[in-house]
């Protein structure tokens, strides 16, 4: 059921242009970093370089016959310079289509073409040609932002023509992005299967960065962490948005490095980081000395796409000092529950967003009460506009009421606890079995790495509760030992009837792990 967040810290802060924040943040303190490359040997940008690169980027669409409205594909890893063409593209107020460079090849070139993008930016690293071949649109490609310094006109284009460019050049083009302007088209996936793409809104982009602010309490002040792709929902509200909204200093990395994450926050001075559940449970199951575990400037860390138990949470805060705030969203809608830096419990996934129409219903869409499963729908101004089928197909969502395919529930002081995906959910006899609550009980055995529980068809009770779970380097466990942990917890007909081990369980390219894969290494087990 809905609840009353009117006792929260209001955040009053109206809708502004990418135009009219980066003329702030470059009027406030020019020399102020923007931007730090960690794999570029922390090649760095100000605020003041990268509002002047925007409207060089903005200059450059419009000499190219670019509309304010045009889709821009950028097809490009992770680096300062996707981001500046990235704000460059909003500064004009064109729409940015950042396509995950790691998918099936395929189905990027299948992408692009439904799109049909004004213009496509690739990056050196790629074989823009190959991807782009047979396309009409023109494309672009681009190396090193360092070229408008350095004049090199090798591997470069984009960046070789704006460095001809005189000085103050696109600061006077008054196009901008309005708030129900086109902001973005991104993919939900794609590395084994043609993927959906998600559209949004400029609005909608702008709500969920104010939910990420109230979530985490970001200031100016901060230094951010991001290793995730951009090309993601979540890297997009968690860091791009609150980065553009209070002018701090992101640093940015292509992927997670255990070894050298510590190292990143000392050196750099990182006051938060984004997190997932692979990376949590890579921290605690093979944590670092000791004494490279002092990192007094980090101060929050979040842990998003999958849910987190309650003892890794705990022991993890014990390790590290860190405050962990677990999140909960999806690509339709951006953030729909968050702990809060202020108000949190664990084992939960915090109270719906600030901006989130949320209400758990039944089976027959009535709201449920407090303590009751149900599946979470959102609605309202956050979501996204819609959703393109893999064949091409668009839905509008612009009003409707997006069903999430989750199972949750919500106490009486507001705090939402997902318990399963409705797919995922288990039926055994005629009762609804949730898998995460057999995964937690699994997680707290000191000897498990990862666990996963799936519901397999049986000839007696429809489906029957397995087990997969990945054991810690250096420790044995039985299938007896698990089916002994398990009946000291759980009823007998939720506990798992069968137990099997892998090295490691198959997770997405975002951490989640995938059951549906899971069930088709049983299938294929059985039949063998």
């Amino acid at each position: 059921m809905p609840i009353d967040l009117s006792n929260q810290p209001e955040l009053a802060i109206p809708f502004e242009s990418t135009r009219s924040l980066l003329a702030k943040w470059r009027g406030r303190d020019a020399g102020k970093t923007a931007i730090v490359d960690l794999d570029q040997d922390a090649k760095s940008i100000t605020w003041g370089q990268i509002a002047d690169a925007a409207d060089r980027v903005a200059a450059f669409l419009a000499e190219r016959g670019i509309k304010p409205g045009d889709k821009i594909a950028v097809l490009s890893d992770e680096n300062v310079e996707k981001l500046i063409i990235w704000m460059g593209i909003w500064r004009y107020g064109a729409a940015i289509c950042p396509l995950n460079v790691e998918m099936n090849e395929v189905h990027l070139v299948e992408i692009l073409e439904g799109i049909a993008p004004a213009l496509t930016i690739w990056h050196t690293d790629l074989d823009g040609p190959k991807l782009t071949a047979g396309m009409s649109t023109p494309t672009i490609r681009f190396d090193s932002w360092h070229a408008d310094q350095a004049g090199d006109s090798g591997a470069d284009e984009l960046f070789t023509v704006l460095a001809g460019y005189p000085a103050g050049t696109g600061a006077d083009i008054a196009s901008e992005n309005a708030d129900d302007d086109l902001a973005c088209i991104f993919c939900t996936s794609g590395t084994t299967s043609k993927p959906k793409s998600v559209v949004y809104n400029h609005m909608s982009y702008w709500l969920s960065g104010l939910s990420t602010l109230d979530m985490l309490g970001l200031t100016e002040d901060d230094r951010t962490l991001e290793y995730r792709s951009f090309g993601w929902n979540s890297a997009q509200i968690l860091s791009l948005l609150p980065w553009m909204q209070t002018g701090l200093t992101m640093h940015m990395a292509k992927r997670f490095s255990r070894s050298r994450f510590f190292g990143w926050i000392r050196d750099h001075g990182i006051t938060f980081a984004a997190g997932v559940p692979t990376v949590v449970n890579m921290l605690l199951n093979e944590p670092p000395p000791e004494s490279e575990r002092d990192v007094p400037t980090l101060q929050r860390m979040t842990c998003s796409t999958a849910p987190l138990s309650p003892d890794q949470w705990a022991k993890f805060e014990s390790m590290y000092g860190v405050t962990l705030l677990q999140l909960y969203g999806m690509s339709e809608a951006g953030w729909i529950c968050g702990n809060r830096h202020y108000r949190r419990r664990m084992g939960t996934v915090g109270p719906p967003a600030k901006h989130q129409e949320f209400i758990i219903v039944d089976g027959d869409g009535n709201p449920c009460p407090s303590g009751t499963e149900g599946e979470i729908t959102v609605g309202g101004p956050q979501t996204c506009m819609g959703t393109i089928s893999p064949e091409g197909e668009f839905e509008d969502l612009s009003d409707a009421r997006i069903k999430t395919g989750d199972l949750g529930m919500m106490d009486t002081d507001g705090f939402v606890t997902v318990t399963g995906r409705t797919k995922d959910l288990i039926i055994r006899g005629g009762v609804n079995i949730a898998p995460l609550e057999i995964d937690n009980v699994l997680l707290r055995n000191p000897k498990v790495r990862e666990a996963a529980a799936v519901g397999v068809p049986d000839g007696i009770y429809g489906e029957e509760v397995i087990a997969y779970v990945a054991v810690k380097s250096g420790e044995a466990l039985s299938e007896d030992d698990v089916k002994t942990w398990c009946a000291a917890e759980l009823p007998a007909f939720k506990a798992p009837k069968e137990v099997f081990f892998l090295n490691d369980l198959p997770k997405s390219d975002r951490g989640k792990v995938l059951r549906d894969a899971l069930r088709d290494v049983w299938k294929s087990a059985k039949s063998a």
